[in-house]
């Protein structure tokens, strides 16, 4: 065996999932095609401080490049919610290199420029196909990404919605004063159907904004171009110099589906898990499990499905109801969406507490004592479009 454990892809999920196997002491190989890592990042660049206090993760001032109050939801018409919630904004270069260094000294065996092509079980374990040769191991993680190949050459239906993935165009923009403010916006409607346009300061003269859209097509530069004229209206900015414009996807609405089968498994994007902070955490139950199954001498598809029972304790209700609000929203208009959130303008969010289950339990309950009938708003969530 080349290793215990092979992971293909040096995702934040990849390399979490790396580092837990690792730590019980037990041999790992992660490959990844990128000939320097670090380098080519995905557009993702911020979170919010709960996401990481739930994987077990502190927050390392080296990749922070500003420090935010939390997120302004933005209506079409202009009226916004202000959910206050600490939020960074990232140096992702910097972040992946801090990730991939404590990866190396947890013991992980990297290699780069190896481009895998298929993975193949047999009677010793698993086999990773690659350009580099054939790697043996007793069990493989997948985290290569959205819409991983592998996954579907394993024969495993990694999302149950792959048709909702929101495609995303970010850039880094540069414009008098617009990284000075302390929050991130979140603009919702037509400007980006079926989830968001951000704006995100990083600091004096620099932001990014980013449209992330479902149900549109990979190719969302018209999107991307409309709201940086937008944006620039909005801001009354005649010159906005914008550089260079990375693209990816965002499962957000996809929910996982089959995360195991015999001798392997998968985490991150690669499984429909969303978000920087939830795609570590979901490495990290990933990692866990396979040590577990390399200890018990056991890669069944059986056991390893610990881990797929472990991701929905902690996730399953969360997913599930935010997919059913943002096919809401999707469905909505936006007078529609205008009226909802006009129901929380200047409203302090703070009274939301508990399980996410409770929150949306606790919105509701609002809603219906503000306003009875806007309940009847997310009847848009059953119309056939």
């Amino acid at each position: 065996m080349d290793a215990d454990v092979i992971v293909v892809g040096a995702s934040p999920a990849g390399l979490a999932a790396s580092r837990e196997v690792s730590e019980q002491g037990l041999d790992v190989l992660l490959l990844d095609k990128q000939e320097v890592l670090g380098e080519n990042t995905h557009p993702a660049n911020t979170f919010f401080k709960g996401m990481f206090d739930r994987a077990g993760e502190s927050v390392d001032d080296s990749y922070v490049l500003k420090n935010l109050r939390g997120a302004n939801i933005v209506a079409p018409s202009g009226s916004y919610v202000e959910v206050e919630s600490p939020a960074y904004f990232l140096d992702r270069p910097a972040f992946d290199r801090h990730y991939i260094k404590k990866t190396r000294d947890s013991g992980v065996d990297i290699a780069t420029s190896v481009e895998a092509y298929n993975v193949l079980k047999n009677d010793d374990g698993v086999s990773v196909s690659t350009s580099q040769g054939i790697f043996d191991s007793k069990l493989v993680i997948i985290s290569d990404g959205i819409n991983s190949k592998l996954a579907s050459l394993c024969g495993l239906s990694a999302m149950k919605h792959p048709d909702d993935i929101g495609w995303a165009m970010e850039a880094e923009v540069e414009g008098d004063g617009i990284g000075e403010p302390d929050m991130f916006e979140y603009f919702v409607g037509s400007v980006a159907p079926g989830w968001k346009s951000t704006y995100s300061p990083c600091g004096g003269d620099r932001a990014t904004l980013g449209v992330y859209v479902r149900r549109h097509g990979r190719d969302v530069s018209s999107f991307f171009d409309r709201w940086v004229d937008k944006f620039k209206r909005m801001k009354g900015l005649s010159n906005l110099s914008i550089g260079e414009v990375k693209t990816g996807g965002d499962p957000i609405a996809t929910i996982p589906n089959q995360m195991v089968a015999d001798g392997i498994m998968l985490t991150g994007g690669a499984s429909g898990q969303s978000g920087i902070g939830y795609s570590i955490h979901g490495g990290k139950m990933c990692g866990k499990v396979a040590a577990e199954s390399i200890q018990e001498v056991n890669t069944s598809a059986r056991f390893l499905s610990r881990y797929s029972r472990m991701w929905a304790k902690e996730y399953r209700t969360e997913y599930y109801l935010g997919r059913m609000a943002l096919e809401t929203l999707r469905k909505m208009d936006d007078r529609e969406i205008d009226d909802m959130m006009e129901l929380f303008k200047q409203e302090n969010l703070s009274f939301l507490q508990g399980s996410s289950l409770q929150k949306a339990l606790q919105v509701s309950l609002f809603m219906f004592k503000r306003k009875p009938s806007s309940l009847l708003g997310f009847s848009a969530f059953l119309r056939n479009r």
